[in-house]
């Protein structure tokens, strides 16, 4: 199934109750209490064939699910609710089947049995006959009171951004982004991040782990030649072309100052080890900084979906992969030298073509554990 841009709300047709013959929009998250979310009023909102009749729409679907598997302790609705086969994509290793998905969440609900998962938004796209992409972020609390893949109980409380993205069809989760701030978690917890990505290095080194083989360069330009310009295909009112552009004119091309372009003077920004970032200033050193350690990096957009927010105003989620060598001075340590792989997604709220707030999700020891990784 394609990765391609499909958020024509205009075809997500919205359905009447077939009781009160009202018109029922899909579910929206944002200021809405759980309650409305999981047990909504009315019949179903849109097209699910396959899907179970207890759901009235996709973002029922993500919500309510999570919330049964990770707070109501139904982890074997995994069993129901992804195909046997279902790849879990992260930045450090891929999850594949069913089992392995089960097995990863009974190990994080032992180390953290009291974990509050807040539905923060779900931006979604697609419709039932070629899948539903979901982009789910969810703000999670909660104390480390159980051995985890951390280590012993620290009795401390640690809170974190993630996103999972989500690919589903019929009822099932096909394939899943899975992006968390476990930078977050690791500070939380008291542990240092360099140690604990160094034990996770060492474990791959242990297991025999074989690192990439990609020793090209990053494809960011072309020999002597500058990155080329993002093509417009269509006019930059439309968000996820703005998306598309902001990204690559100020990430791929070095183009710094067009964040005054893109982003509002008081823009605020939630990002990793739960850093809030305030106005282009902070933002600009943040790109600065990332940019710094790999002077070569090329973020990609894989997928993008929107969703209207009101008179010229969206909510985007957009989902990326950077590459790029660790080859210069930053938080990351000594310039190491090693290919890295960071999966990433972005959920942008845009005001009068500007970007207001940003939700930019990525997973900072996954990038330490290859930075200290085998050569």
């Amino acid at each position: 199934m394609s990765d391609s841009v499909d958020n024509r709300i205009d075809e997500q047709a919205a359905k009447p109750d077939e009781v009160t013959g009202r018109t029922l929009a899909p579910l929206d998250v944002p200021y809405h209490d759980i309650g409305e979310l999981l047990e909504p009023e009315g019949g179903r909102r849109q097209p699910l064939r396959g899907f179970q009749d207890e759901y009235v729409d996709i973002v029922h679907y993500i919500v309510k699910c999570t919330h049964d598997i990770w707070e109501g302790g139904d982890v074997g609705l995994i069993y129901t609710h992804y195909t046997h086969n279902a790849r879990v994509h992260t930045s450090g290793v891929m999850l594949y089947g069913r089992d392995q998905m089960v097995e990863n969440t009974l190990q994080r609900q032992a180390g953290f049995p009291n974990a509050r998962a807040y539905a923060d938004d779900v931006i979604w796209s697609g419709d039932e006959t070629t899948g539903f992409h979901s982009s789910h972020r969810v703000l999670n609390i909660a104390r480390n009171t159980g051995y985890s893949i951390y280590g012993p109980p620290t009795g401390r409380w640690i809170r974190r951004y993630g996103v999972a993205h989500c690919l589903v069809l019929e009822n099932k989760i096909v394939e899943e982004w899975l992006v968390q701030d476990t930078l977050a978690i690791v500070r939380g917890l008291g542990l240092d991040p360099h140690i604990y990505a160094k034990r996770l290095a060492q474990q791959d080194h242990d297991a025999g782990f074989i690192p990439s083989d990609s020793f090209g360069d990053v494809d960011h330009h072309r020999g002597q030649e500058p990155p080329p310009p993002e093509p417009s295909e269509r006019g930059e009112s439309d968000p996820e072309r703005m998306m598309r552009r902001s990204i690559h004119e100020i990430w791929n091309r070095r183009l710094l100052g067009q964040i005054e372009r893109y982003y509002a003077p008081n823009v605020v920004c939630y990002t990793t080890g739960n850093r809030v970032l305030y106005g282009r200033g902070d933002y600009r050193y943040n790109v600065l900084a990332l940019l710094a350690a790999l002077p070569d990096a090329l973020i990609q957009v894989d997928h993008i979906c929107s969703l209207p927010n009101g008179d010229n105003s969206y909510r985007v989620a957009t989902r990326w992969t950077l590459l790029g060598t660790h080859t210069g001075p930053g938080w990351y340590g000594p310039p190491s030298g090693k290919r890295v792989r960071l999966l990433g997604v972005t959920h942008s709220e845009i005001e009068n073509d500007r970007i207001v707030r940003e939700w930019l999700v990525y997973d900072e020891i996954a990038l330490l554990r290859q930075v200290y990784g085998p050569s």
